[in-house]
Parts: C-alpha cells; structure tokens; sequence
C-alpha cells in the first residue's frame, strides 16, 4: 500500500507533471489553500482548474473556505515588498502550515507543495519553510525543486495539451505586473490524459 501524500496544489497548470510524479509512489490527496490568490473571480477560476484536473486524473482535492481577509491580515505592512520578498515568505509559511494542519487530519504522513515548480519561487525558502511547518505537526516534509529535470517544461506542455487556464501573476494583487502584460494565457486544444 502506498504512503498517503498531502500535495498543496497552488494552481491546475503547476499541479500537472507534480500529481504525475508523485502518483507512481504516494496516494496522493491534493489541498488547495491559497487565500492569497485576488481578486475572488480569478481564485475560483483557477479552482475550477485544480477541479477539473482532479477529476481527470482521480485525485481527491480538499480546499478550505475561501477568506483573502485573512492573507491581508498576515501580510499587513509587507504589501509594497518586492516580488519573492518577506510578504511572500509570510504567504508560503502560512499556506504551508495550513497544509501541514490538514495533512494531519487527513491521515497523510508526508506533505508536498507545487510551489517550487514556479520558475521565480525559490525551493531552498520553500522547503524550509515546509520542514518547519510539518515539524509542527508531525508530518514529513518531502522537499523538491519539481522545476529541474524538465519539470517545469513538462508542467506547461500538460497545460496546454489539456487547455487549461494559466495565470500570468503569482496570485495576490501585489504581485500583478504593470498595465498591458497580465492578460492570461489560455491553450484550447483540449486532450483528456488519465495517468
């Protein structure tokens, strides 16, 4: 019998080749918990994502209630910090402990985020920031960069080949980019894949 496996899932797209990986040796439950992301349109939009690659590939998908007041509480005072900076370190630890929290309540031993297959996130800040928080909790932390070996590449030709919705900011409306280069990114060829 597998191991049960958490997996934060911060969006559908970064989701992709991560679930696959991970498929092979966990039964893995996917949590998505990201009160970060703004406005509430494009939260739902991208939950709509993580849904449906959840029922394509047959994997549970656990998501508390959606509240972005309590995100604005814990970055209060970081909001003009730069893009990687101290505000999205507090994002990440608090996503990560509510992951870690759930985790334990979901029987899994181990925790995972796709939060390092983001080619500005670092996985060295992620992961120990995931270590502390499973520390909590008594659950291990599996650390990856899922961004080498490919891993990024792979996640985007997934997307596209299942037409799915990619966002072009990380998430929270401090980090939406200048006027004209956030329009997203939508591939309509659409192909059913079951791992």
């Amino acid at each position: 019998m597998k191991p049960k496996l958490l997996l934060h899932i911060c969006c559908g797209p970064c989701a992709t080749s991560v679930v696959l990986r991970l498929k092979e040796e966990y039964e893995v439950v996917g949590y998505f918990c990201n009160p970060n992301i703004a406005p509430t349109e494009e939260y739902y939009r991208r939950f709509a994502e993580v849904e449906r690659l959840s029922a394509l590939w047959h994997v549970l998908v656990d998501a508390p209630a959606y509240d972005h007041r309590r995100f604005l509480e814990a970055v209060q005072g970081m909001e003009s910090e730069p893009e990687g900076g101290r505000r999205c370190q507090v994002c990440f630890a608090f996503r990560l402990n509510a992951a870690a929290a759930a985790a334990e309540s979901h029987g899994c031993t181990v925790l995972a985020t796709t939060l390092t297959i983001g080619r500005n996130k670092r996985a060295d800040v992620i992961n120990l920031l995931g270590r502390a928080a499973c520390a909590q909790h008594g659950v291990t932390f599996l650390e990856a960069d899922w961004k080498k070996k490919d891993g990024a590449k792979h996640s985007a030709e997934l997307a596209r080949e299942l037409g799915m919705y990619r966002q072009n900011y990380c998430g929270c409306e401090f980090s939406v980019r200048p006027a004209g280069r956030n329009e997203p990114r939508r591939h309509e060829t659409t192909k059913h894949t079951d791992p």
